[in-house]
């Protein structure tokens, strides 16, 4: 089984989510349909910038961890160096 570690934003260089997900392709559609009172909807962050893959669900889990703790400036460092136009990659999900 497949799991991610993925990150959403607003707008370019704007507010940012770091999450984890067995199944990303429903987990970002619950981000756009929006989650009441989550950080996400109040932010309007729905737009996917960069994902990882991962085999063993706590590897995804450690990671998500680890990036929450990183400080902004590295998370836009490591967003920047696959996808420095902060485009929509939701097209890049393997099936």
């Amino acid at each position: 089984m497949t799991y991610y570690v993925y990150i959403l934003a607003n707008k370019p260089h704007g507010a940012i989510y770091v999450g984890s997900a067995r199944d990303l392709r429903n987990r970002i559609e619950q981000h756009q349909t929006g989650i009441p009172g989550s950080h996400t909807e109040k932010y309007n962050i729905k737009t996917l910038i960069y994902f990882e893959t991962y085999d063993e669900v706590m590897d995804a889990v450690h990671r998500e961890r680890r990036l929450k703790r990183w400080r902004r400036s590295w998370k836009d460092d490591l967003i920047n160096q696959v996808n420095p136009d902060w485009r929509d990659i939701r097209d890049q999900i393997p099936f």
